[in-house]
């Protein structure tokens, strides 16, 4: 006989705009959170360690709160936990990664770009102007 293991570890955003952690139904397939008597749901399926996000449903009622961006950010920490691949056929999702993954993409580029400028000009030998003698 199996058990449900339902996971509300480290799943809450503080700068969402809502009280709720986002709860983890492994059997399911699913992340939940409620709020203001209202359920968001994200569903997936998990086939090879891929988890194929299929589904977000966010009531207009909270909409607006950050309440997608926590589920996926929830399906992602679980993803990442587990070393599994996603593949977002959900529109919602495949926005979010879109988004999410050209800021971590641009956020790299700076990081490379100042490691560049940091071995180009290291603080202790500032470039010289005019030559020595």
């Amino acid at each position: 006989m199996s058990t449900l293991n339902h996971d509300r570890v480290a799943f809450h955003d503080p700068a969402a705009h809502h009280d709720q952690a986002a709860v983890h139904d492994p059997g399911a397939h699913q992340f939940r959170i409620e709020v203001d008597g209202h359920r968001a749901v994200l569903d997936y399926t998990l086939t090879d360690a891929v988890m194929t996000i299929t589904h977000t449903g966010v009531p207009a009622a909270i909409g607006g709160r950050g309440v997608a961006a926590e589920l996926m950010r929830a399906a992602l920490a679980v993803a990442r936990e587990h070393h599994w691949s996603v593949d977002p056929v959900c529109s919602y999702a495949a926005a979010y990664l879109k988004k999410h993954l050209r800021e971590a993409d641009q956020s790299h580029q700076d990081e490379l770009l100042d490691e560049a400028l940091d071995e180009s000009y290291p603080a202790s030998d500032s470039p010289t102007v005019g030559g020595s003698s």
